[in-house]
């Protein structure tokens, strides 16, 4: 399936098609169903705005208005007033977003992953200032999960991703880091890739377990591997304009809504990977999944040194500040 690139004209009619168009009717999009963890998210923070504020947001799952640049494009310039979106695509704008795609960076352990996401001066100081340099409000940054590999052929070593064509996101680094895993990183609209799978034009994909068992990749695909590399990131965005014009207590009211959705994300969570894997398993009883060892990971995690060498060449000028800080920051969070 191909979502169609929607023009300003189509996407202002659906728009004001779908909820009177008022100045406090606020518009929010992003990247996944209602019932994913994006969807998820942005049905609390709509919760707590419109319980504590006369506004009212409107909520554009995937595919509504086009993929996830045609939903950036739309959030930059005005047409919404907040959008959800991957580093993974936010990274073509700020490069130094990037920093998410070093595998092996982002502890497995949720408390730590937690305690980062809460606390980190990357976070919290950092990238509020990357963002803003593309009219972008930064207002919470959030893990959905561990992010894991599903392919046609089993997967234990490097040399068994050789010649796989594995979707990525368009991202730079991400390229890099399956590209020194040993695969040919295949960069691929989402809305393509279960078609893509169905038709060889790639053969594998990562995600969360919980996007893997909705989206029903695992149809298309035999092994799900999890190699620990990584926790998909995701971040809530508002049109800097848009939000700079609120009152101080429109803000304090965005702010508190979406860190209590992030509250609520985050408990949300607790269970989802395991009870998305065994819906999996039950619908596809051959499907395999493997948990490489420590020893099996150790050749995988060789390879973060290069694409965190990769990163500080294509990352931005303050590719270093951030990956500094971004260390410091994961040693307080496992202390």
């Amino acid at each position: 399936m191909t979502i169609k690139t929607l023009t300003t004209a189509s996407i202002t009619a659906l728009i004001l098609g779908s909820g009177t168009a008022m100045a406090d009717t606020w518009r929010y999009a992003f990247e996944e169903a209602l019932d994913e963890v994006q969807g998820v998210y942005a049905q609390k923070f709509k919760e707590e705005v419109e319980a504590n504020s006369d506004h009212e947001v409107q909520l554009f799952p995937f595919g509504t208005l086009g993929e996830s640049d045609n939903i950036m494009e739309q959030a930059q310039s005005g047409i919404l007033q907040f959008v959800n979106q991957s580093p993974g695509f936010t990274g073509a704008l700020i490069p130094e977003a990037q920093v998410f795609f070093v595998p092996y960076l982002l502890p497995e352990d949720q408390d730590q992953l937690v305690s980062f996401f809460r606390n980190s001066e990357t976070i919290t100081d950092i990238f509020p200032e990357l963002y803003a340099q593309q009219g972008l409000e930064l207002l919470k940054m959030y893990p959905e999960g561990e992010v894991m590999l599903t392919t046609k052929a089993p997967v234990e070593t490097p040399e068994d991703l050789s010649n796989v064509k594995v979707r990525v996101m368009t991202n730079p680094l991400l390229v890099e880091s399956y590209r020194a895993f040993g695969a040919t990183p295949t960069p691929l609209a989402w809305g393509e890739v279960y078609g893509g799978l169905q038709t060889g034009i790639i053969d594998g994909q990562e995600n969360p377990a919980f996007f893997i068992e909705s989206t029903r990749m695992y149809e298309v695909t035999d092994h799900i591997t999890r190699l620990g590399h990584n926790n998909f990131t995701t971040a809530l965005m508002a049109n800097q304009e848009f939000f700079e014009g609120l009152d101080e207590a429109d803000q304090q009211v965005i702010q508190a809504a979406a860190d209590a959705a992030f509250d609520h994300i985050i408990e949300y969570q607790q269970g989802l990977t395991e009870t998305a894997l065994e819906t999996i398993m039950e619908a596809k009883p051959g499907m395999t999944m493997t948990t490489l060892t420590e020893e099996q990971r150790a050749p995988f995690r060789e390879t973060a040194a290069d694409v965190e060498a990769t990163f500080l060449e294509i990352g931005g000028p303050r590719a270093q500040e951030v990956l500094d800080q971004m260390k410091a920051d994961l040693e307080a969070a496992a202390s």
